[in-house]
């Protein structure tokens, strides 16, 4: 069925959760997984003219690029030490992407992955519309075969 099961993780405890389920699903099958995590843009701090103090602190690129790597680090890592555990084969990335669900597809897509696994807060009505979903956003856009896991 599935050889290749991609697990999205922002290292929250629900992203835990989808990433255990994914782990237990490839397991199951017999199927390896990549995790991936989604890292935002870098974005410089931009000073007008109207300020009158400059706040010292401003992250630069490189601290930037040090923060992701060390969030990434921890929450790939979480799924990681679930793979093992399972004696499941596994791979992580962590790649930038203004929207997290365009950079999952994109891993999805780059790593040749048949599945994403994934966990939903499962907001609705009003709090869904406003807030949106990532996951919401990946069902409506992949191409592949979309686990979600409440």
């Amino acid at each position: 069925m599935y050889k290749h099961i991609l697990i999205s993780t922002d290292g929250s405890k629900l992203a835990l959760k989808g990433g255990r389920a994914g782990v237990g699903l490839a397991r199951s099958l017999g199927a390896r997984v990549t995790a991936v995590y989604v890292a935002p843009v870098y974005l410089p701090p931009i000073y007008s003219e109207a300020m009158i103090y400059a706040v010292p602190g401003g992250v630069s690129a490189k601290v930037w690029k040090q923060q992701i790597a060390a969030v990434s680090a921890k929450a790939l890592g979480a799924i990681e030490r679930e793979a093992r555990k399972a004696g499941v084969p596994f791979a992580g990335t962590c790649v930038t992407d203004a929207q997290p669900w365009a950079g999952i597809l994109r891993a999805a897509r780059t790593r040749r992955c048949d599945a994403i696994a994934m966990a939903s807060h499962g907001r609705g009505g009003i709090g869904g519309l406003l807030l949106g979903s990532e996951t919401a956003r990946v069902l409506a856009h992949s191409k592949i075969p979309v686990i979600v896991i409440r």
